[in-house]
């Protein structure tokens, strides 16, 4: 019972925006209402700053290893773990708390997937180092990295094909959530980091 309460729980802890939370005690500011409007990382970096961009990265992806750690204390049932996973991934992109505006989940995948495996975090953070250093291109890296997510999973996760086809999800939901960028690197029109 307690597994499927988590479950729940994990969706409302998703739901703690820090990009809006640290945007208002940063500056007093809605983060929704500036830059792209969206309340992640990468609007707090365009708007705020590396040091504001920083903090919401690590409290996103402690959020996302904080729900997977916890549902494997409560639990070895793989479903259960890998629905809290997914539960966080929705609250954190569409949030009840916050009127359903939320972000893209990115940095909360990157700490689901660490508490999948370290090791595969580890990889996943140097590969998006590698692609922003060379293109600039946040965006970019964030959909290579999830791409490359349930690849990683599967080799280092054991056993676990619950693990790996959440991750999978989790790759689609976030193709979805950057079909715009996806549009727009297309086009050549996407922005880099440090264009404002």
């Amino acid at each position: 019972m307690l597994k499927w309460l988590w479950i729940a729980l994990s969706y409302f802890i998703g739901s703690i925006s820090f990009a809006y939370i640290v945007a208002k005690l940063h500056s007093g500011i809605d983060i929704r209402n500036y830059g792209s409007g969206n309340a992640g990382a990468t609007n707090v970096h365009r708007t705020l700053g590396i040091k504001a961009f920083a903090v919401v990265s690590i409290l996103d992806i402690l959020k996302g290893y904080f729900v997977v750690f916890i549902a494997m204390l409560i639990t070895d049932n793989q479903l259960a773990i890998a629905l809290s996973a997914l539960a966080v991934i929705l609250g954190h992109n569409w949030p009840i708390l916050f009127n359903f505006k939320g972000g893209k989940g990115i940095a909360s995948t990157l700490g689901v997937v660490a508490a999948f495996s370290f090791l595969a975090f580890i990889i996943l953070v140097v590969l998006m180092a590698v692609i922003i250093y060379i293109t600039r291109y946040m965006s970019l890296a964030s959909l290579v990295a999830t791409l490359s997510a349930p690849i990683l999973i599967f080799f280092l996760s054991g056993d676990s094909y619950y693990f790996v086809g959440i991750t999978f999800v989790l790759t689609i939901l976030a193709w979805f959530t950057h079909r715009q960028n996806i549009i727009r690197l297309l086009d050549g029109q996407e922005r880099k980091i440090g264009e404002r």
